[in-house]
């Protein structure tokens, strides 16, 4: 990422933790966090009252403490959930929740310690198409770009989903955050970066677009460092670097082919 704008996504990071510290919105210690922001299980309860929520069958959350209240709602609701393994740290990088099959209630399978022991751990060949997408944010604008913590596990998160043919174009894109995350102005974007179609605050419901899609993994933006810790883009470029006449990371200008989309 270019260093200008990884300092002008950082300032605007420091600016949102500081105000919501300072207007009590979020617990002390935010900075580096998604923020677990007051009122988070009303965002829930009004993104749960959508036509894009009740039409919606699989969900796909974070398993940041501030979308807790979305993950919850929808296994009552009956829906498939896939969370993902925080810092995607396990060859198989999604929790599984069914909730015809939980042994605890919704709201305690929703918590990310819980579903780490009780959810069934799958890879993208075994998901089924996400129908709606959860997200967290530290900034968003009206116009759907967001800025997360800075670690980039989101737009993995996106990437490989996309790469596998598990996002569709009716596929919606969601962030619950606090009032105080919405910034009325541009937020500094890469090409990695995908933008969210509804912004859902206590108070309100924001519409946003045009979206904004990437369409895989952009290999020269990742570090070997990023790479090892992961083991599924480990698993990924050990494999593709094994197919003759395949380089070791695509142009820079193209994400790696979809070998593995559906």
């Amino acid at each position: 990422m270019n260093r200008d704008v990884h300092d002008a996504k950082q300032r605007v990071r420091e600016r949102i933790w500081a105000l919501l510290e300072r207007e009590h919105a979020a617990p002390p210690g935010v900075r580096g966090y998604i923020p677990a922001f007051t009122g988070a299980d009303v965002a829930a309860m009004r993104l749960a009252a959508l036509p894009a929520w009740t039409s919606a069958h699989v969900v796909k959350a974070v398993p940041d403490r501030a979308q807790q209240p979305v993950r919850a709602h929808a296994l009552r609701d009956g829906k498939t959930v896939y969370m993902a393994v925080p810092r995607l740290a396990e060859p198989l990088p999604f929790y599984h929740l069914d909730p015809a099959t939980l042994p605890v209630p919704p709201e305690q399978a929703a918590d990310r310690h819980v579903a780490a022991t009780i959810a069934h751990p799958v890879g993208v060949d075994d998901m089924d198409t996400i129908d709606l997408i959860v997200c967290g944010s530290v900034a968003v604008n009206p116009h759907g770009v967001r800025l997360g913590k800075g670690a980039g596990y989101s737009d993995l998160e996106f990437a490989l989903l996309q790469e596998a043919g598990l996002i569709q174009p009716t596929t919606i894109i969601v962030t619950t955050v606090h009032d105080l995350q919405v910034v009325d102005y541009d937020l500094p974007e890469t090409r990695h970066d995908f933008s969210v179609d509804l912004v859902i605050t206590p108070t309100r419901t924001i519409t946003c677009g045009p979206p904004r899609r990437p369409e895989g993994l952009y290999w020269p933006d990742l570090d070997d460092a990023t790479i090892s810790t992961i083991p599924i883009l480990s698993a990924q470029r050990a494999r593709r670097t094994q197919i003759p006449g395949t380089p070791a990371t695509p142009g820079d200008d193209q994400p790696w082919p979809g070998a593995d989309r559906r």
